[in-house]
């Protein structure tokens, strides 16, 4: 019967079938094992290697375990990456614990699905010239994710300084490849001012040879800023925005709230709110201010400038442009004065520029001003009795009026080492004009400026008794015009307390102020 040969041969025929198929599967299997014992991403040496070409650095591993089931992967713990051979040099970062998993087809395309870092610690040495080191290019391998919660990121600074520590209490990178693309999303706390950032964004692809035209865009949030670490202010500041551009140009617009800001020598705050455009410079920290527009009271200061390093010197100089158009004089000064009302009010013009060096220099006898300015206003509080006392005299009549007006106050001052220094300085009162120069300290308040003051009484109705007899025989040296004289003028003392008076010494080289010196010497007091 030919039907059970048949059934044999076909029985033959698959069994052969099977034991070829098994045999082709065997082969593709001890291949396979071959290929993943030779190229095994996951062993200690391979993880070692791969760690090293992405960070330029050395890496240790203390112990090392691989996985196989579910996924492939590793975890390796007390991981130390460093620059240099020097056991004592601080490492550039450490690891307490990195877990690395993977996919089965992930081995072919060298893809890792996530890398987990537990008590991560990044320490980056800034250089004198204040520039970071120069970062790597990253590995060609592509990752899913890559979570860092609970780091700490830490910049060294120059000796006696103590380091910047920003504790990173949420850290998630997404889709990160050297021709990707990734996402970000961060919580972190800033050491200066101490306060909360939240971020998110997107950054890359990575630009090798050129990292500073890698892009980089995204928003912020940073919160609960105080202030009053830095000398002389207070306040808990508030503020937002988005960042766009490349690493060594990213453009960034936001704004700024400071309910309680304040001026601690004067303790008195005001809700002061900015808005802001600015360039930031994330290769070497430098900022330039397109424009900042700070509203307090009801008065704008607009500015722009830069915070910049130089390669010769430490630290970063700032340097700002300002200016204020029908300003309140009595919103500025009451920022710095303790009395509850400013000792001056009406409107202000101001054009200057300001250069705030590096350095541990308290802020008033370092900062360095260049400017004009123009006020309109009145004298209130106690400089108000002097300002009467001064017009009243110069009109040749008593101190009667409680508001003399103080106006076309305007001149050009120049402020280093905590002096004023004041040229073309002029103002009105009713009665007389000065026109000025000379000095103001702001660390002791003192007063010290010279001129002429333009009266429209005689010289001689300054003063009473004995000296106004000697006086009248000084008035036709110094009358301009029917019942009207120009004398040496000064105001010396302190702020809260000016004294105005004829410059008899400061003006020597007029013969008419010898004349007037010799008889105010001589005469009886």
């Amino acid at each position: 019967m030919p039907y059970p040969n048949t059934l044999i041969r076909q029985l033959r025929s698959h069994k052969a079938v099977v034991v070829l198929v098994s045999a082709a599967i065997a082969v593709v299997a001890a291949v396979a094992l071959v290929l993943l014992t030779m190229y095994w991403p996951f062993t200690k040496q391979a993880v070692i290697k791969s760690l090293q070409d992405a960070s330029s650095s050395t890496v240790e591993i203390a112990h090392f375990q691989g996985t196989y089931f579910p996924f492939p992967g590793c975890v390796a713990e007390e991981v130390t990456f460093r620059r240099s051979s020097d056991p004592n040099t601080p490492p550039l970062m450490t690891v307490g614990k990195l877990t690395i998993q993977g996919s089965y087809p992930g081995l072919v395309t060298r893809h890792v699905t996530q890398i987990r870092a537990e008590d991560l610690h990044i320490i980056i040495n800034v250089a004198a010239s204040g520039t970071a080191q120069k970062s790597p290019s990253p590995s060609s391998s592509t990752i899913d994710e890559i979570v860092a919660n609970g780091a700490t990121l830490e910049f060294t600074r120059s000796e006696g300084n103590p380091p910047l520590i920003f504790a990173i209490h949420q850290s998630t990178l997404r889709n990160i490849g050297a021709l990707r693309r990734l996402s970000f999303q961060v919580k972190l706390s800033n050491p200066e001012p101490p306060g909360e950032i939240t971020a998110s964004g997107r950054f890359g692809p990575w630009k090798t040879g050129d990292a500073g035209q890698t892009p980089v865009s995204g928003d912020y949030t940073f919160q609960n800023a105080d202030l009053g670490m830095f000398h002389g202010i207070a306040g808990m500041l508030s503020s937002q925005g988005k960042f766009l551009g490349t690493l060594e140009h990213i453009g960034v617009q936001g704004s700024t709230d400071t309910p309680d800001f304040e001026v601690t020598s004067s303790g008195h705050s005001v809700k002061l709110e900015t808005q802001f455009e600015a360039f930031v410079n994330a290769e070497n920290g430098d900022v330039m201010l397109q424009q900042v527009n700070s509203n307090f009271n009801k008065t704008t200061v607009v500015s722009n400038g830069g915070v910049v390093g130089t390669p010769d010197h430490k630290g970063k100089t700032a340097t700002v442009d300002l200016q204020v158009s029908n300003g309140r004089i009595q919103d500025i000064l009451r920022l710095f004065v303790t009395s509850d009302e400013a000792p001056m009010s009406g409107a202000i013009s101001l054009s200057a520029q300001t250069t705030i060096p590096p350095g541990t220099a308290p802020f008033l006898g370092k900062v360095e001003l260049l400017g004009d300015f123009g006020v309109a206003g009145s004298f209130k509080t106690e400089t108000q009795q002097h300002v009467n006392q001064l017009s009243a005299a110069s009109r040749g009549e008593s101190d009667d009026n409680p508001a003399t007006v103080l106006s076309d106050l305007k001149g050009h001052v120049v402020l280093r080492n905590g002096t004023a220094t004041f040229s073309n300085l002029s103002f009105g009162v009713p009665g007389a004009f000065a026109e000025m120069h000379g000095t103001y300290n702001l660390l002791t308040n003192g007063i010290d400026l010279h001129g002429i003051l333009k009266m429209d009484s005689d010289l001689s109705k300054m003063e009473h008794g004995v000296k106004s007899l000697l006086l009248k025989t000084m008035d036709p040296f110094f009358t301009k015009k029917a019942g009207g004289s120009v004398v040496p003028f000064k105001i010396t003392g302190t702020y809260k307390r000016p004294s105005f008076g004829l410059d008899v010494v400061g003006n020597k080289e007029n013969k008419a102020s010898k004349r007037l010196q010799h008889l105010y010497s001589n005469s009886t007091k």
